[in-house]
């Protein structure tokens, strides 16, 4: 069993943020920063197994859902471009919209 202690989180969101997830991509021997830019809707574990799914609506109404673990080296930043206020844990309801509600989460009032 893995010890699990109390982390302090390298990132500051929560879920129904918009938020821009930079990570590092290898390609051969290069790396470069890809950008993923959408809605929280799941964070999950504690500790340093921590992952938060994030979900965005591409081209053709398609969802896109990636999953990050928080203290992987391969996450270099999260920016947080718009707080978020849902009254749930978890947004999973957001997959069965279509347009603009499919990324709409009430905006916070801070």
């Amino acid at each position: 069993m893995q010890n699990q202690e109390k982390v302090n989180p390298r990132f500051d969101f929560n879920v129904g943020d918009t938020v821009i997830v930079s990570s590092l991509i290898a390609e051969g021997e290069k790396t470069r920063t890809q950008k993923f830019e959408g809605v929280v809707i799941a964070q999950k574990g504690t500790g340093i197994t921590r992952t938060f799914m994030v979900r965005r609506v591409g081209t053709d109404e398609i969802g896109i859902e990636r999953i990050f673990p928080e203290f992987s080296p391969l996450v270099e930043n999260v920016e947080v471009k718009r707080k978020g206020a849902p009254r749930r844990s978890k947004l999973y309801f957001l997959r069965d919209r279509k347009g603009r509600r499919a990324t709409y989460v009430k905006a916070s009032k801070e």
